[in-house]
Order: C-alpha cells, then structure tokens, then sequence
C-alpha cells in the first residue's frame, strides 16, 4: 500500500547508519506467527514508568488531564474533540493501582469492550465544568469532581501525600483548598516517563518514520505548478487517513515561494509556480498514538537556483552537524551549539524570534517529548541525550518573501550512538520538473 523510497544520504548519515544489520523485518500487523509489535509489553512498560516517576517525585497519586498522559498510563483512545479540552476525561493515578479513567459521559461503555487491561469498575464517567464554560454550574460540578477524586485516595490510602496535577484552573484551586488537597507539579514526572521509549515503541517510531518517507516520495508524483497549496494538503491528508492505525493528522504544511520565509508554517490557497521552491512537513501524523515530523524541500517546475542551492547547503550542513552529536552522555548544549545565532544568520536581536528555526523536539504521543533542543535554553540548561530518546532535528534558511528551504529528520538513541527512521530524500532540493 505504502510505495518504497530509494534512500539518498549525504556521507554524514551513512556514517550514523553505519552498523544497522538490517531495516524493521515488521509492520503493524501483529500475527500468530510474526509477534511485529508487542503492545502488551508497551502498555507495561509505560505503566511501570509512570509509577517509578510518581515514586521519585515523592507522590501518592497523579491525576491527569492531558491526552498524552492519559493515553500514556491507560492506553485508552477517545475521541478527537475530547482530547483539546481539559476536563472532558481524565485519569487518576494511584501508588501501585492500575489507572482509573474517567471517560466522558457514556463513551466509557466502549472502554469496557475495547480495553480489557483496565479494570471495568476502573472506567467511570466523568464530572466536567468546561474549564468554566458551565458557567455559575461549574463550581457545582467540581465539587463532584473533588468528591469522587477524594474518595479515590483514600481507597489508595495517600490523602496525605501530594497529588501531581498536569493541569489546573481556579475552579479546581478553590475546590482542592477547601477539601485539604496538597497538590503539585504532575507534569515534570510524566515528561520523565514519556522521554525514554521501550523497544517496541521505537518499532512504532519506524512504522512512522516508514509511512513519512512514502508521502514524500508520493509527493513527488503529485507536485505540479498551478496547484494550490491547499490541494497539496488535501492529497497528503487522504493519503495518510487511508493508512490503518493513523488516528489522526494534525498538519500537513505546505508552504511555496514566499510563504517559505518566513516559514509560515501552514498552507493557504496560494497558486504555486514554476521553478518555486515548496517546503513539506508531515507534522504529527499520529499512528497508534505515535507523532512524525518529517520537512522535504521541493523545487516545482524547473531547476532551483544556484542561490537556493547554496542556500539549502547551509541548512543542510546545520542539520548534519547537529545529528552527528547525538549519542548517549551528549546534552542538549552539544546539539544546538552546532547551530549558528540566530543574530549572525539572520540579524535578529533575540534567538526568541528565530524560536522553531533551528529546532529540536522530542516525538512520542506527544508532538513535544523531551528533549526539546533550541539555542534559546539548551547553551545554558543542558540535557543529557540517553538511549531510548526518540527526536527530531530541523533547520531552515531563507530569503525574505522569496523562498525558503527547511528539512528534518527523525531518529533514536542508541547505546552507542543514534539511528535514522526517516531516509527519503533530504541531501539536496528535491527536484520535480
């Protein structure tokens, strides 16, 4: 279904390459004679994690409201408009207990069939307030969320620890005063969790990285001039909804001529033009759960420029520079040290303005796992690289309204170094004449 892609490295990925046996011998089919992915043992693993993060961070309970951690501790799948409001779900998080969810309104009864690892008396209803939008109702149905919350530590035994939260609003503030709540920080402990995948995850990771060289290569059969940038969108859209497993497409971005730079990080229904540069990003295709982000840069209709070319070259060598630094014991200031400022590039006065330039980003069930690398924090907060850590690295360089070039690529930590799982094309503009 997926069409293969001639793999095209400059000599800096192949020396990262160097030593890989062989590609992924799976898919995301699991069978009685081929295992593929062992989600079991992905449920456990994430489970385990977020207990021995509760333990280091001295918690007796997490109650959790973003998706990425709720799908994290429960590996529960809801709908696409609960996931952007906080409150509509959530997951509660004992000492040593398996999670508790509460799904919203009666969705809960699919849980019950779909999700045998939770315990069925463990998927309850939700009490939502909307973030306030309940309006004079909302104080009453925290309330009932403060009740059942309460009643749920003390069956665990920890009302007299501190309960993480990764999300709050004033509503819940009162309501957790009033009930003798101590609550803190629940997100630093889920990030720590989220950041060092398991064997199996890093096989979805290459299922993604996999289904992202396919686009982009299918792009090639598709780019024309007189297309929109909007038309572009669509076909990548349908393309990858077409894929078993893909939950959901947060952006295709497409941007041509002199949208590229800046890069407006969109697309709109510009006409793109011969000879016009487009720059493609997969960003946060999510297959079963799983975040891509993946730029190409493509020169529509003709030949790119020697200037574009010179211009992609830089880029490019950023980009190289900054994956070769990866390895185990490395940090953060390693990686984003090989980047130039963005004052000496491009004349601005604060790396905040470049913010998202020159780019690095942990990838996961979120589009933004640690670690998140940029010369804004990494030079004087380092992180350490480890094994297990599953990133993006992306540079761009431009022309003002003119063109701009961007690529990216996604890859793992080894014990000893790092792997690549996206291989289309990205050592020159691709070209499609």
């Amino acid at each position: 279904m997926m069409p293969g892609a001639a793999s095209a490295f400059p000599a800096a990925a192949a020396r990262a390459n160097r030593g890989s046996d062989m590609r992924e011998a799976f898919a995301g089919l699991s069978t009685d004679w081929k295992e593929g992915i062992n989600w079991a043992a992905v449920r456990e693993w994430r489970l385990k994690r977020a207990h021995d993060a509760m333990q280091r961070h001295g918690l007796g309970a997490l109650l959790l409201m973003y998706d990425e951690n709720m799908r994290y501790v429960s590996s529960t799948l809801t709908p696409g408009w609960n996931r952007l409001k906080p409150g509509l779900r959530y997951v509660v998080l004992t000492e040593g207990r398996a999670p508790i969810v509460y799904e919203q309104g009666d969705i809960g009864f699919h849980l019950k069939v779909h999700n045998p690892w939770i315990p069925k008396e463990n998927i309850r209803y939700s009490y939502a307030w909307i973030k306030g939008a309940a309006g004079p109702a909302a104080q009453s149905q925290v309330e009932k969320f403060t009740k059942a919350l309460v009643a749920d530590l003390a069956a665990a035994g920890v009302t007299n620890k501190p309960l993480g939260v990764d999300f709050i609003d004033i509503n819940m503030i009162k309501a957790f005063e009033r009930a003798g709540i101590k609550w803190t920080d629940g997100m630093s402990p889920m990030m720590e969790a989220r950041a060092i995948k398991s064997p199996d995850e890093i096989k979805a990771f290459k299922i993604v990285g996999s289904i992202c060289d396919a686009l982009h290569y299918e792009f090639t059969h598709f780019l024309k001039p007189g297309l929109m940038e909007n038309e572009v969108a669509a076909f990548g859209f349908e393309y990858l909804y077409s894929i078993p497993g893909m939950e959901d497409v947060e952006d295709v971005i497409v941007s041509s001529g002199p949208n590229a730079w800046p890069n407006w990080r969109n697309f709109s229904d510009r006409i793109i033009r011969p000879g016009e540069l487009v720059i493609i990003d997969l960003a946060a295709l999510t297959w079963n759960g799983f975040k891509s982000c993946v730029y190409r840069t493509y020169c529509v209709g003709g030949k790119p420029t020697d200037e574009m070319k010179r211009t992609y070259d830089e880029a490019h060598k950023w980009l190289w520079d900054s994956i070769e630094a990866v390895k185990p014991g490395a940090t953060t200031k390693d990686i984003a040290s090989k980047w130039p400022s963005a004052k000496e590039i491009w004349g601005y006065a604060e790396e905040d303005q470049a913010a998202a330039n020159l780019w690095g980003h942990g990838l996961g069930l979120a589009q933004y796992d640690p670690p998140v690398i940029s010369r804004i924090w990494s030079l004087d907060h380092p992180v350490e690289i480890k094994p297990g850590m599953t990133f993006a690295l992306e540079t761009q360089h431009g022309k003002l309204h003119q063109y701009g070039v961007r690529l990216e690529e996604m890859l793992y930590v080894t014990e000893t170094g790092h792997e690549l799982v996206s291989s289309y094309k990205s050592h020159e503009i691709v070209v499609v004449d």
